[in-house]
């Protein structure tokens, strides 16, 4: 069951996604060469904290970190290490859930590393752009298919593998709740959404196949063909007339 929530639940939920946006956009300045994603973490957990959130990624079903950060071939969960030092020509996926007052905000962004070759230029405009073919589809009436449909047609232009082992989903007081949201589908099908349900959608994209694999720590999840990916992630509020992002400035 998608649940609605009330103008006092979405309030607080901009708030969680308030504090996710602070983060990831301090993260422009710091993600460069020479870094690693364990600093990453450290900064992200710390804006989190001050600002009156707790990091909800941290121990969920023994996660060890507070945020994801997936490099090149990575397309997501991977684990924060002081070994893993960004280097020229990377891409990074930060994906980060931040609670306030029991709710969630998630979002995510592919930060490029230094100057990065044209293929994972593509990439990342071609995922980027597809999040938003899905929003733009996001209103009261409209069925959820339709939104995973504009998004696989987005993509499909271009030949990517759209990775179908990992999706979208509703949010509020739990990190994932009802619907499942894929980036693919059929228009017309699905359930119809209404104003006040809250949907995390998140396009996964790969250069190569869709094919994954897991690592042996048992959350990193990377493309079977070592092809980069990218992700992007928005937390959004449906209304009457279109969509409005929670997880902004």
């Amino acid at each position: 069951m998608i649940s609605v929530k009330s103008e006092r639940e979405i309030a607080l939920l901009k708030q969680a996604g308030h504090i996710v946006a602070l983060c990831l956009e301090a993260l422009k300045e710091h993600v460069k060469p020479g870094v690693t994603t364990y600093e990453l973490d450290q900064i992200c957990e710390k804006i989190i904290l001050e600002n009156g959130g707790v990091p909800s990624c941290k121990g969920y079903e023994g996660y060890p970190c507070t945020i994801c950060a997936s490099v090149n071939e990575v397309v997501v969960h991977g684990i924060p290490s002081k070994k893993q030092k960004l280097k020229e020509g990377d891409i990074v996926t930060v994906d980060l859930v931040a609670g306030f007052k029991g709710y969630h905000g998630d979002s995510a962004y592919t930060y490029k590393v230094g100057k990065v070759s044209p293929d994972k230029e593509k990439l990342l405009d071609v995922t980027e752009k597809a999040l938003y073919e899905g929003l733009s589809k996001v209103r009261e009436g409209v069925h959820l298919g339709d939104v995973s449909a504009a998004i696989g047609a987005y993509i499909n232009q271009y030949g990517y593998g759209i990775i179908d082992q990992y999706t979208g989903h509703g949010i509020g007081r739990e990190m994932h709740e009802d619907p499942v949201i894929f980036n693919f589908g059929t228009p017309g099908t699905g359930p119809v959404l209404k104003e006040g349900m809250v949907l995390a959608i998140e396009p996964m994209v790969s250069l190569g196949t869709k094919d994954v694999r897991i690592l042996k720590d048992g959350w990193t999840a990377a493309m079977k063909d070592g092809k980069p990916s990218a992700h992007f992630e928005h937390t959004v509020v449906v209304r009457k007339d279109g969509y409005e992002i929670l997880t902004t400035l």
